[in-house]
């Protein structure tokens, strides 16, 4: 694989899994940006048993979802029913908290990060083949997983949620419940994906994790649309691609264009460019193909 390819394809899959991240708790209105901390708390885990402990790879990417799990199980339980402002505090104060702590973190590089992490496989052509099959993998299995869950009960509970949790739990739904399965879920996808994150390059370092991330995750989830996972999958590759073809003076200045992109969406068309609606035609237009494909007679609906 090319190596501009390569990264472009990591990266796009990584920015997917991210938005992700963040799409399924915000669809009961939390956004849980705790999902960058455990970005960093996992991959630089996990960096550290492979350079140090001499532990393999798949070792470490297990205990990066494992420990991206129980982060986000522990302060779901405090925040499981919080209001939204609560639980983006709480993200950015474990973002300030998880940097400082790694800074300090001589055993982890500190500031200067970890370097020289090694091949997948024994080689370069093994390492990139393996890191995009395990991304396109998680970004096939995390989406069929969303998916069920947007059309089965849990999911309607949750955008009952979003519009008024105070009817929602007047109609039996356990809030605390819900959010708990919803951001554990999060942080443990969020775990995984930074163990990945660090692998693409070889290297951590702090600059990875930064508050740029949570800009980006916004820009792709807001403009693509926070109301179906299938906005992400559109907007990952075309906000991350195009500034790619941009002169290096203008895509330096990408996270500005990503902020000004956000602040137009939002004030233009807040739900983003892919609505529920819009998904909603598309599954009954293809709906209404399949009885001229099949021979069988249509099924009465009671």
């Amino acid at each position: 694989v090319p190596l501009p390819l390569y990264y472009f394809l990591t990266i796009t899959a990584v920015n997917i899994l991210m938005s992700w991240a963040l799409y399924v708790p915000y669809r009961m209105a939390h956004l849980h940006f705790i999902v960058v901390a455990n970005m960093a708390i996992s991959g630089y885990t996990a960096a550290y048993m492979v350079a140090s402990l001499q532990l393999p790879f798949w070792l470490a990417l297990l205990a990066g979802f494992a420990l991206g799990a129980v982060i986000g199980w522990l302060v779901a339980l405090f925040i499981g029913d919080a209001p939204t402002f609560a639980v983006v505090i709480v993200g950015f104060t474990f973002i300030y908290i998880t940097r400082t702590v790694i800074e300090n973190t001589e055993a982890v590089g500190g500031t200067m990060g970890l370097f020289g992490l090694p091949n997948i496989g024994g080689s370069a052509p093994v390492h990139r083949w393996t890191i995009l099959a395990i991304l396109y993998a998680l970004v096939g299995f995390v989406g069929f997983l969303i998916h069920r869950f947007d059309h089965s009960q849990l999911g309607r509970a949750a955008s009952a949620a979003f519009v008024d949790k105070d009817l929602t739990t007047s109609l039996g739904v356990d809030i605390k419940k819900l959010g708990i399965l919803l951001q554990t879920f999060s942080c443990t996808l969020a775990g995984g994906c930074g163990v990945l994150y660090g692998f693409i390059y070889k290297s951590f370092h702090l600059d990875y994790f930064t508050f740029h991330v949570v800009g980006i995750l916004m820009t792709v989830i807001f403009v693509g649309g926070y109301s179906t996972l299938w906005g992400t999958v559109l907007a990952a590759p075309v906000l991350y691609g195009v500034p790619l073809l941009f002169p290096s003076e203008v895509a330096s200045w990408r996270i500005v264009i990503y902020g000004a992109l956000l602040i137009l969406v939002m004030v233009l068309k807040p739900e983003g460019f892919i609505t529920t609606r819009f998904v909603y035609r598309v599954e009954r237009a293809l709906s209404r193909r399949k009885p001229s494909i099949s021979h069988s007679p249509p099924k009465e609906v009671a």
